[in-house]
């Protein structure tokens, strides 16, 4: 049934925990997943035999749902910075952590608000990273990431993250980014910049009340920690047994080249999992959907690998529609699939008869062609061999409207799983 309410987006988990420590895109409702397992545990009727699976980790919004709940769950990913941030969210924190971390953010918050910004402190190599933050901001920021560089190795893991946490908050909320469109996109910055110690005194503020944030929703109970795997969702059958997982609840990357490690790219430098450029579009160039950077200029020169034949839908006729406008564009389309039928044929083995799947999932608009990503979905399901297949419209989209999110269900035979 359509829905509108905010509780099927992003920002229905801003109130909720853990997940709101961050915002980002390719996050999707944990009421979502938190209806789908309450229904494979009303059918079960045995949490024993349930074994959860999210093959696209996104921002771990699955691993976290079921953390809390204490249900065993896998999830994996090819960005590490994503897999940091899902352990971090997914992980207990003692008494003892967020006391330490405590007291570390006050001390950082006194030497920012004293002005004892660092001078020449190291910054990471973003591209016009005068874009994102002015100056009085950029200091802060190097001075609170060099004292947590410098407490690392005599802290807990617990404690450098929490702080991590706070940090990689601070930086986006005090960016010169609006996230009004379905990415981020730049405000015009300020023609007159704030004095040194006007700024110092409001980003003490916003650090310390960054870290409470982030230190109450730390005090939550979580009742099992996921298994959080770096692995391509395309050669997932490599690192699992055969028949290993009950369910599947995941949102893969959208085929609307909206590049999620743009919107990352600011906390992947800070935190040292991006050096340079190249870096970022050679990630998204591994990615299903990825088109950042050198990923463009990848995809120019990508030839297929095999005849794109889907019963039941006319995927070549839609290619050729699209290549009328844009051959980059339908070359894109077709190497999103062939990345999907790759990961269905590499999933089907790792599920358990009976198993289900439910993959979140939106359409896209290439021009005037509507890409009927829920559709291509269902087929790919029915075609690696899976059935009961059924296609539920959630919610319309905020952007263009005729773009919608569907849940695509899906059962392996046999079993009574």
């Amino acid at each position: 049934m359509l829905q509108t309410a905010h509780q099927l987006t992003f920002r229905g988990n801003l109130k909720e925990s853990r997940y709101g420590w961050l915002r980002l895109t390719p996050a999707y409702s944990v009421h979502l997943v938190n209806n789908l397992i309450a229904g494979y545990l009303q059918e079960r009727h045995a949490r024993q035999h349930i074994e959860i699976l999210d093959p696209f980790c996104g921002t771990g919004t699955t691993a976290l749902a079921c953390a809390e709940q204490g249900l065993p769950c896998t999830t994996l990913d090819i960005n590490p910075f994503l897999l940091w941030l899902t352990k971090a969210k997914t992980q207990s924190y003692m008494s003892a952590d967020i006391q330490a971390c405590s007291e570390i953010a006050y001390s950082i918050a006194a030497d920012i608000n004293q002005g004892n910004s660092i001078h020449d402190a190291w910054l990471p190599s973003l591209h016009q990273i005068e874009k994102w933050w002015d100056a009085p901001t950029l200091a802060a920021l190097a001075c609170i990431k060099q004292q947590i560089a410098r407490h690392e190795s005599a802290l807990a893991s617990p404690v450098v993250d929490l702080l991590k946490i706070a940090f990689c908050r601070l930086l986006i909320e005090e960016a010169h980014v609006s996230f009004g469109h379905q990415s981020m996109s730049f405000k015009k910055t300020r023609a007159e910049q704030p004095r040194l110690l006007d700024r110092a005194y409001l980003l003490a503020e916003a650090w310390q009340t960054a870290v409470l944030d982030v230190m109450r929703a730390a005090q939550s109970e979580m009742r099992q920690a996921p298994q959080i795997v770096l692995q391509d969702a395309r050669t997932i059958s490599d690192a699992f047994e055969s028949e290993h997982f009950s369910h599947v609840i995941t949102s893969p990357p959208y085929p609307n080249r909206m590049s999620y490690i743009r919107e990352l790219r600011p906390y992947m430098y800070w935190l040292g999992y991006l050096t340079e450029s190249r870096d970022a579009g050679e990630m998204d160039w591994q990615a299903i959907g990825g088109t950042w950077g050198c990923a463009t200029s990848n995809l120019a020169r990508w030839q297929p690998t095999s005849e794109m034949k889907l019963p039941d839908v006319n995927l070549p006729e839609m290619l050729d529609q699209i290549a009328c406008y844009s051959p980059l564009l339908a070359q894109y389309v077709r190497k999103y699939f062939e990345d999907i039928i790759q990961h269905c044929r590499a999933l089907y083995p790792l599920i358990k008869p009976g198993g289900h799947l439910a993959y979140i999932v939106g359409n896209s608009k290439f021009y005037d062609v509507v890409l009927p990503t829920e559709m291509l979905f269902a087929t790919i399901f029915r075609m690696v061999g899976f059935t009961n297949i059924h296609v539920e419209l959630l919610r319309k989209r905020s952007s263009k409207k005729e773009l919608v999110e569907y849940a695509a269900t899906a059962r392996k035979p046999g079993g009574h799983a």
